[in-house]
């Protein structure tokens, strides 16, 4: 860390100095053994015991331009000698040690002797260099059956657990040190190099026997921040996730086409779309080809040959990954995420020429996904881009992962299947609304959130609290269960059209 100024305007208290000091440090860096205050004129240093959170040693150094009453200095002195003691020359060195009580008592009779700066230069030592054990981490990680795990200095590792942030009864706070020593270990050299370089980086971490990691690191106020997303060795199958599991297996069987699966971070898209995958890979002879950044889930060759690409170290970006795709005789080409107008475009194209094109979209709901991939574009190719859409696109589905009644979390879904004309018509107009009338007729397989929620609702799965919290239109949802609620007919979308 490098030194900080820290302005702590008029104080009357050496203690009350080093304890805002520390209070900063340990924001930034952890735990600090010892902790250095100093001015031009004054220098304190307050060093602990690993096992003590008080400070019991305290050395103040007073430099020749400090203003110093030295009479009232020697009675302070003399009045605590047996912890107190004063060397006098051209810098007056006092240091204070012993136990917390009369330490404390020992510097508040020596601080009204000394004229206190109000801008300090600050800094810490003696941070503790324990190493973190990854083995151990991804244990914890397996044991609380947590998604993430954020480590932060000052703060003990904290671990997302059903969506909720829980922080580690076990492990204590930890240091800039430890967490730097945890990434270097875990990081190529290659990794490291791009996090020295650009102050972030991300990587997949495997720890045999337990599982995978998405190791992002990166600084925030000048501190290492280090995030890891846990990925089981064993790819979770369409029942685990509580999916349909015939719908499911109908899109991986599909040889041409787009598939996206959509739904904000954290809401399991990279898992559902690793369970497709996994699928293919155990029921068909294909060549499945995966761009990623970084690569998450790691598919071994079953049926299939997979061949799994990170942008950044196999390959440049995605887009040009996705370019070169048509050239490796696949069948399956699986995109991370459909992130430029370029990966796009691509993806559309490999998707109209006769491959299955699974990828992942930020999207609250599946009928906006459509407008969210023609925002990519500009307006003078939007036109193009929906036509080539209503074409390519097969299902979209749209996840949120919901709490379920006495623990785990359940995902709720929305599909929308491109298999009636007026969802292919709302394709091609670019009518959100217009889409998701279409989904709710009987002639598709198409269902809106609501349609769902309410079904897991009723199952018991969620409380009546979670089904309205988590609906697109909790309107609708009541209608729903009060058993009033009337799908909308298809002339309404003539009047969207007019109006």
């Amino acid at each position: 860390m490098a030194d900080v100024n820290l302005g702590l305007g008029h104080q009357k208290s050496i203690k009350h100095i080093v304890k805002l000091a520390e209070r900063e440090i340990r924001r930034t860096q952890g735990r600090p053994g010892t902790v250095i205050a100093s001015t031009p004129s004054v220098i304190i240093t307050a060093s602990r015991t690993p096992d003590n959170d008080s400070f019991i040693n305290y050395e103040v150094q007073v430099l020749e331009n400090a203003r110093i009453d030295s009479d009232k200095l020697d009675e302070a002195i003399s009045a605590h000698s047996g912890v107190a003691t004063c060397d006098k020359g051209e810098t007056t060195h006092i240091k204070v040690e012993g136990e917390s009580e009369a330490v404390s008592s020992a510097l508040e009779a020596i601080t009204p002797t000394l004229t206190l700066p109000e801008v300090w230069t600050i800094k810490g030592e003696g941070y503790d260099a324990e190493p973190i054990g990854v083995e151990l981490l991804f244990k914890a990680m397996v044991q609380y059956k947590a998604s993430d795990c954020h480590l932060s200095p000052g703060e003990s590792p904290v671990f997302r657990v059903d969506g909720e942030m829980h922080r580690s009864e076990v492990m204590g706070e930890l240091t800039t040190q430890q967490i730097m020593q945890f990434l270097r270990e875990m990081a190529t050299e290659r990794y490291w190099k791009e996090f020295e370089e650009d102050q972030q980086t991300s990587f997949n971490f495997h720890q045999v026997g337990l599982g995978y990691s998405r190791v992002s690191a990166f600084i925030k106020a000048g501190a290492p921040h280090l995030t890891m997303r846990f990925l089981p060795e064993t790819i979770p199958s369409f029942e685990d996730l509580r999916v349909p599991k015939d719908t499911m297996e109908e899109l991986a069987s599909l040889h041409h086409g787009l598939i996206l699966v959509t739904g904000m971070t954290g809401s399991g898209k990279s898992t559902t779309v690793a369970a497709l995958v996994d699928w293919i890979n155990s029921h068909r002879h294909a060549h499945i080809l995966c761009i990623e950044n970084p690569v998450e889930y790691v598919h071994h060759n079953k049926k299939s040959i997979v061949s799994q690409r990170s942008t950044g170290v196999d390959v440049a970006g995605f887009s040009l990954a996705v370019q070169g795709a048509l050239r490796h005789d696949p069948d399956v080409i699986v995109i991370g995420e459909m992130r430029d107008p370029d990966t796009i475009r691509s993806a559309i194209n490999a998707a109209a020429t006769g491959h299955l094109v699974i990828s992942t979209l930020h999207s609250n709901t599946a009928y906006e996904s459509i407008n969210r991939v023609v925002s990519f574009f500009d307006p003078i190719e939007r036109d193009l881009v929906r036509m080539q859409l209503r074409d390519a696109v097969r299902c979209i589905i749209c996840q949120r992962l919901v709490p379920r009644e006495g623990g785990g979390r359940q995902p709720a879904l929305e599909f929308m299947l491109n298999d009636i004309k007026a969802i292919n018509d709302g394709i091609m107009s670019g009518m959100s609304d217009a889409i998701r009338i279409g989904m709710q007729q009987t002639q598709t397989h198409s269902f809106i959130f609501e349609d769902y929620i309410f079904k897991i609702y009723k199952e018991g799965i969620i409380s009546k609290e979670t089904a309205q919290a988590f609906s697109t239109d909790p309107s609708i949802l009541d209608q729903m269960i009060m058993g009033t609620y009337t799908v909308p007919r298809l002339e309404s979308i003539k009047h969207l059209h007019t109006e």
